[in-house]
């Protein structure tokens, strides 16, 4: 069946028909005392990564430019770039729900920094997400759907060194420049946030043009491996890890354990991914912290489908479904729950079925 994933099209209101769009979905059952304590935020975690974060930041960068232009600073500037474009990714989404930091400052200042790096408007896209938790991968509702159907390789093979976002990401700064807002946006976003959607890109446009200038007056490559091109070649962890967050699973149904995935991931990878391998958990109790996301794993563990073993077994099981729904965009996958679970919920579809 074709599917039309805008926000304005038939799909938008063939969901809000059937019933998906709704606050019914299946949360497994946690003990409050339990719940509130893993929800409970707290400063030192994240002010621990965000110090290290950036201080490995100013390491590869400076080592870069102090060999440059020798070959040995091609790996310190691909270091750099994976931390720009793909950490500052999780960073502004942990932020983006508040939960990062305990100290609400704390968690507007790394929000606002993570979001110039990914060039992703603060304000529109934290009415994106909040959209994308409450109708995840319902076509037509989600506008963060990062693998559509039927599925297009090269338009994925494109997105591993960004360039459809950094495209995209680049018009719309634009666009709002110019003092205006898109369809999908003026759908999702609260009218008074669009005069601060406006002034935030004419600032970050300033800065752009800054370091291109200083680019072009020092006649070198400096500024922009600084800022704006890691979120080109920096990128691919991001979407490599992103994708195995629903890639292959339902869509249009109310249970986050039928359309996302929970992947056991190595320390370096969960540093840059804060935690977002844990991502049934994060989805069905969005507001515990990264930090309290093992915790939570553990709690619900007799509820939920089996997590893969790694990013590579996540994606043998992911690749084949891909390469399937390239023409059964129908086709989804459909993991054993553990006999101690509640049934799966699959919606109103199912339902009148």
């Amino acid at each position: 069946m074709a599917r039309d994933y805008s926000m304005t099209g038939p799909d938008a209101r063939r969901a809000v028909a059937s019933g998906l769009v709704t606050e019914k979905w299946y949360r497994t059952p946690i003990d409050r005392k339990v719940m509130k304590a893993l929800m409970k935020r707290s400063d030192q975690p994240a002010t621990r990564d965000t110090v290290l974060l950036f201080g490995l930041m100013a390491l590869f960068a400076g080592g870069a430019i102090a060999v440059m232009p020798s070959w040995w600073a091609l790996p310190l500037w691909l270091a750099y770039g994976v931390l720009y474009g793909s950490a500052m990714d999780s960073r502004w989404h942990e932020c983006g729900h508040g939960t990062a930091f305990k100290t609400r400052w704390k968690n507007s200042a790394l929000y606002q920094i993570a979001s110039f790096c990914m060039i992703r408007d603060p304000y529109c896209w934290k009415y994106s997400h909040a959209r994308h938790h409450s109708d995840t991968i319902i076509v037509g509702r989600d506008p963060e759907v990062a693998i559509m159907r039927p599925v297009m390789v090269l338009k994925m093979l494109a997105n591993l060194v960004g360039l459809l976002d950094f495209v995209d990401g680049i018009k719309r700064m634009g666009i709002h420049a110019s003092g205006r807002m898109l369809p999908d946006e003026q759908d999702y976003v609260a009218p008074v946030f669009h005069p601060k959607t406006v002034r935030t890109s004419r600032i970050w446009l300033g800065i752009y043009a800054v370091t291109v200038a200083a680019a072009l007056v020092f006649q070198s490559w400096v500024p922009l491996l600084l800022i704006g091109l890691p979120r080109l070649f920096g990128c691919w962890h991001m979407v490599l890890t992103g994708w195995l967050q629903h890639g292959g699973l339902a869509d249009n149904v109310l249970d986050h354990r039928l359309n996302c995935r929970t992947v056991y991931m190595n320390p370096v990878s969960r540093f840059i991914y804060w935690n977002m391998n844990y991502h049934v958990e994060h989805h069905m109790f969005p507001l515990v912290p990264f930090s309290k996301l093992p915790e939570l794993h553990r709690a619900c563990a007799w509820d939920f489908p089996a997590p893969n073993a790694s990013i590579r077994d996540g994606y043998a099981e992911m690749l084949p479904a891909l390469w399937r729904q390239r023409t059964d965009p129908d086709f989804h996958l459909r993991r054993p729950l553990p006999e101690t679970a509640n049934p799966y919920h699959d919606g109103p579809a199912a339902q009148a079925a």
